[in-house]
């Protein structure tokens, strides 16, 4: 019996030793997590896993959440076959082209098969050649291929190509982070990054209405809803810091409104990411791309903080942001020209390097604590 199936390979899991059932669990869950509503069964064998009877009218719906799923090395359309000769001939007949050049490539699971895998090689490429007169072998640089996998369950996979998957952890198998999120171009980025990684992400906005428009919130949702596609879930926190930045503006050094508004930021986050019981804060930060961003700042925001900051792309250029953003899909609606709380009060001459000792003293001004709080009386959360 021969049915269509697709062939998932996993990325770095193989390396993970004793450990591996874990991390193979959690990438069942995100699969299936990411099938849900389309009818599929999905069965683990051997380091693969194949989706089985599935709508093949829906078949690049499939092809493209699979293809998002963090943990997939690649993928293959193609087809399941019993492991003797004739049934793989016939697949290979379906999957070879009419012409042209090819190769034959057999990995052989089933060590027991009485070939070896250079003997499937040319028993199924003499074949296809009899078959076929217009085809022709080239085992260096073919137009086409034809893979034979000969599994352990007496079973063949028969396929043509490797399609690219996202690569990575599957998510979840690397704690929980929070992720500060604006509207921009570079937070989004990192918090794809470190869900790449095996991260589990939160998201926290940090709004100015009505100094700003109601449609940044609406951006946000919709950043966050594209890196979904790769999470397949998200949390998004929505915090209100218009007094805290009306307060710093009537009574702070105007050079220090945005160094001292991310320390708020900071403080908030943490406090946000001990009740969540996320073990980190996430940024956008590049060094050096803005006045904030420079060592002196980043440095300051990080001491109003005990938990670790992450900033994946603290050594990128913005170039290659840019390009990263293109790829996941954000950019278009990260250019969107809605403003976010950071360009509210934006002094004309920020500091670039601002001394800890003078930051700490003009937040003295401030009632912190009770800003603090009342930010957090305006928490609203957002799930998808």
């Amino acid at each position: 019996m021969t049915e269509k199936v697709i062939i998932i390979r996993y990325a770095e899991i193989h390396l993970k030793g004793k450990n591996r059932g874990f991390f193979e669990r959690l990438f069942t869950v995100n699969l299936e997590r990411c099938l849900k509503g389309l009818r599929h069964e999905l069965r683990r064998t051997s380091g693969r896993y194949l989706v089985e009877k599935f709508d093949e009218e829906r078949i690049e719906e499939i092809e493209e959440r699979i293809a998002n799923v963090f943990g997939v090395h690649s993928y293959s359309v193609g087809l399941k076959t019993e492991s003797e000769l004739d049934s793989i001939f016939e697949c290979a007949l379906l999957v070879c082209p009419e012409e042209g050049t090819f190769k034959v490539e057999t990995h052989r699971g089933n060590k027991r098969f009485p070939l070896t895998s250079m003997e499937v090689n040319a028993e199924i490429g003499g074949r296809l050649l009899s078959a076929r007169p217009q085809l022709k072998v080239d085992v260096h640089t073919p137009k086409s291929y034809v893979y034979v996998d000969i599994r352990e369950n007496q079973t063949a996979l028969v396929f043509g190509e490797f399609k690219k998957g996202r690569g990575g952890m599957p998510v979840g198998a690397s704690g929980k982070g929070l992720l500060l999120i604006s509207g921009g171009i570079d937070s989004p980025v990192a918090g794809y990054m470190m869900a790449k990684r095996g991260m589990q992400v939160d998201y926290l906005h940090f709004h100015s209405y009505p100094h700003t428009n109601e449609l940044a919130k609406e951006k946000v949702i919709s950043l966050a809803k594209q890196i979904a596609k790769f999470t397949n879930t998200y949390r998004l926190t929505t915090i209100s810091v218009t007094k805290i930045q009306e307060e710093i503006h009537a009574k702070c050094a105007p050079e220090l409104n945005v160094t001292l508004l991310r320390r708020f930021m900071f403080r908030l986050s943490e406090r946000l990411a001990k009740k969540r019981g996320a073990q980190c804060l996430i940024t956008g930060e590049s060094l050096g791309q803005v006045a904030s961003q420079t060592i002196e700042g980043m440095t300051s925001s990080n001491a109003v903080v005990t938990l670790p900051v992450l900033r994946p792309l603290v050594g990128f250029d913005k170039d290659e942001i840019i390009e990263i953003s293109r790829n996941i899909g954000t950019y278009e609606i990260s250019v969107e020209p809605y403003e976010d709380c950071c360009t509210v009060f934006l002094p004309d001459f920020p500091a670039i390097k601002p001394k800890l000792s003078f930051i700490e003293s003009e937040e003295k001004k401030l009632d912190v604590e009770w800003l603090v709080e009342d930010a957090l009386s305006t928490i609203e959360v957002i799930t998808y």
